[in-house]
């Protein structure tokens, strides 16, 4: 009795042995490599999704992206991919004629758009695009020139359902005699394949073209090769764009909502799997992932056991209100990788919860987008609650952030995202003057950084603070000169002798615009600093252009008239020395918005806030001339010498849109006043034309058009020395003559 008691314990014995390691091999293999892993070795906050070994229990990604009715395998899709893209292992080096870029060195880079045929039928997100491209500084209209061509066909939709559908692209585009099989085209599309499968067939082949994709497969993505890019609706913005929602520094960083997901579910098809699982996550409270059914014509016949319920849930929520009030949002795939959501919840600062498996992200190139959201797996939705509530506030405050800094510097209008496709394929180009990671990764973004002027970090005003490094301790002053020097009494003589007597001051320029020639150099008076006198050539945008001669970091821009003290230009060197990527000045001026003329007003009048500070007497770095004469287009700075005004305005519009900042007033002695002209001088002051006032207010119009919104920011900040108008001895001041003044 003993005995067989022995065996059927051992024999119990066995069978629990063998289940535990039938069914709990994955997990002793798990211990195993714990065990095993090197000191040192960081622990991943999620599995490694390519790792199958880790995931047995659970269906593969190929099983996910084919539907049901689906018999299309994996190879077949592969084989299908590379039947219509032949030249799928094309790279920049084998697949791009450099030759056409470098003729010019880095201005050959121009971009040549086919015209479109009579006729042709344009959606509206591809005449943006092209828009865009037109209005770049890197248009030509000779082909000659070009070293990129883009079609004038629309090639966004390559859904055969769709009504933008254009057949027949192969033989339309082997008529263009530069086509070249595709060689340094670039070829636009966010909608490709078709039902069931929708698959990335484009309904031509692309040849050596470089392809800006949107739903991109890293399957089929050409690294280093295609770009891309996101899918955005028609209605997205042509230029400017909404401002992201977060509030700089919002305290605390989560919002009521921990998790939030609002949209369509898809009963059959591609797709249809990860939204189908979204409800298991939803509990009504910080979670809220809602699905609806109701959309396509014939719903009702295909809707299941849990459509009705669902949609009634679906509707006691508001979208806008969850993505407002949401710390994070989830971006499942729809019938293709890409999603709307994506650009919403950067805009809406609600970090993105991607569950999107192969998906290749926008700009992936350059971007590096494990700042901004989280990558999650479409086989492991259940383990996405736990993730996103063991993010910590730092965390969460930083992912939040770094989603509002991406979007307003490349997603929040169409100009932007064609500007940052042109710019990455054009770094490929020129590799070797190109932006770095952290250029493309830092305010104010790649777009702002123009490698042309240079490639070290430490050359740009807005990362001194990260590098730890100071602005140089000089300036170089440049006065605008536009009345012949007649009388040794004039104000330009005495603003030399002021400027030059500052420790401070490096050397100083005269920028010549009379229409008389420069006086001889004798006719200068003697200075301490060295005395360049250029010529302008008679151009008011001239004063904001890059000149060599400029060696240091700081410019202080004047007019020849502007009336300041020795102590006033220290003062305000210094307090620019803390804000080297602003404009520091004296002269205020506002802008504001005319209800009544819906139109944008400006004024001169004297109040507690300002929006401009005139360059007639301001600091700003000198990397704003290469911005104004590279980055603005030529027809701004024709409106400018066309006018002969309103360049003060315009450089700050520029570095207003560049910061999100306003400018920095400094103290100012009441007596500063605009002189009237030398006599013996024909030319009138400006502000003495009745016109002068009414064109700047056509000015400001014309810029923040240019725009697509006004970048200026409203202040009350001024910036006074220590014991300023203080009842103190006035001889206890280190600015003394402020006040004496």
């Amino acid at each position: 009795m003993q005995a067989r008691k022995k065996y059927v314990l051992l024999g119990l014995c066995a069978c629990c042995w063998l289940l535990l390691f039938y069914w709990g091999g994955g997990v002793q293999v798990r211990l195993f490599k714990l065990l095993g892993r090197p000191r040192g070795e960081v622990v991943r906050p999620w599995p490694n999704w390519t790792d199958r070994a880790f995931l047995p229990g659970y269906a593969q990604l190929e099983e996910l992206q084919t539907g049901p009715g689906s018999a299309e395998s994996p190879n077949q899709r592969h084989q299908a991919w590379t039947g219509i893209y032949k030249d799928s292992r094309c790279r920049m080096e084998t697949c791009f004629d450099f030759t056409r870029c470098r003729r010019r060195g880095r201005d050959g880079f121009r971009v040549y758009v086919y015209p479109s045929e009579k006729g042709e039928r344009v959606s509206e997100s591809y005449r943006k695009i092209l828009t865009s491209i037109g209005e770049s500084r890197y248009y030509t209209t000779d082909p000659r020139e070009a070293c990129l061509f883009v079609l004038g066909i629309d090639t966004l939709d390559r859904d055969q359902l769709s009504g933008q559908f254009v057949p027949n692209l192969d033989d339309r585009i082997k008529g263009y005699p530069l086509w070249n099989e595709g060689q340094n085209h670039l070829v636009f599309n966010l909608y490709s394949g078709t039902w069931p499968n929708y698959n990335e067939d484009l309904g031509f082949n692309i040849g050596q073209a470089i392809l800006a994709k949107a739903s991109l497969n890293t399957e089929h993505f050409r690294p280093g090769f295609d770009v891309s890019i996101p899918l955005f609706s028609k209605e997205h913005p042509q230029k400017g764009g909404e401002r992201g929602w977060l509030v700089r520094n919002t305290v605390p960083p989560r919002r009521k909502y921990l998790l939030m997901f609002k949209g369509k579910r898809y009963l059959t098809g591609i797709g249809s799997d990860t939204r189908n699982a979204l409800h298991h996550i939803h509990n009504g409270k910080d979670i809220v992932s809602l699905t609806t059914c109701r959309h396509g014509k014939d719903w009702e016949k295909h809707k299941d056991a849990r459509c009705d319920h669902d949609n009634l849930e679906y509707e006691k929520f508001d979208y806008q209100e969850l993505l407002h009030n949401s710390t994070f949002c989830l971006v499942p795939r729809g019938r293709r990788l890409g999603s709307f959501r994506f650009l919403e919840s950067l805009q809406a600062a609600c970090i993105p919860v991607l569950l999107s498996n192969g998906w290749e992200l926008p700009f992936s190139d350059v971007i590096q987008w494990n700042q901004a959201v989280i990558e999650g797996d479409e086989r492991l939705l259940l383990q996405v609650p736990s993730t996103v509530r063991a993010v910590g506030n730092e965390r969460v405050l930083a992912l939040r952030q770094r989603t509002q800094m991406l979007w307003e510097a490349y997603f929040s209008s169409v100009d932007k995202i064609v500007l940052t496709t042109l710019e990455i394929i054009k770094d490929r180009v020129f590799s070797h003057i190109s932006r770095n990671k952290y250029m493309w990764n830092a305010l104010p973004g790649g777009l702002l950084v123009l490698p042309e002027y240079s490639t070290h970090l430490a050359h740009f005003p807005f990362y001194y603070l990260s590098l730890g490094v100071s602005p140089g301790q000089e300036f170089t002053a440049i006065i605008h000169a536009v009345s012949p020097l007649v009388s040794q009494s004039q104000p330009i003589m005495k603003l030399l002798q002021v400027v030059s007597k500052s420790k401070y001051c490096s050397q100083i320029i005269i920028l010549w615009n009379s229409e008389k020639p420069p006086p001889h150099r004798s006719k200068w008076p003697p200075m301490p600093v060295p005395l360049t006198v250029t010529d302008g050539r008679r151009k008011t945008s001239s004063r904001f252009l890059p000149n060599v001669a400029i060696e240091t970091e700081a410019v202080l821009s004047l007019d020849e008239d502007t009336v300041l003290l020795t102590s006033e230009v220290n003062f305000a060197f210094l307090v620019w020395r803390s804000f080297p990527e602003r404009i520091v000045g004296y002269p205020p001026r506002s802008h504001f918005w005319d209800p009544a003329k819906h139109a944008w007003g400006y004024t001169s009048k004297w109040t507690n806030e300002y929006s401009i500070v005139l360059t007639g007497a301001a600091f700003y770095h000198r990397y704003y001339h290469y911005l104004f004469s590279h980055y603005l287009p030529p027809s701004l700075r024709a409106l400018v010498d066309r006018t002969s005004n309103c360049e003060d305005i315009l450089m700050n519009f520029l570095v207003s849109s560049v910061t999100h900042l306003p400018p920095i007033k400094v103290a100012q002695r009441k007596q500063y006043k605009e002189l009237p002209s030398p006599q013996g001088t024909k030319m009138s002051a400006p502000w003495a034309n009745p016109e002068h006032f009414t064109q700047r207010q056509e000015c400001v119009n014309s810029f923040a058009r240019w725009f697509g919104y006004m970048p200026l920011v409203h202040s009350q900040f001024r910036l006074d020395p220590l014991l300023f108008k203080d009842q103190v001895s006035v001889l206890r001041k280190k600015y003394k003559d402020l006040e004496r003044a």
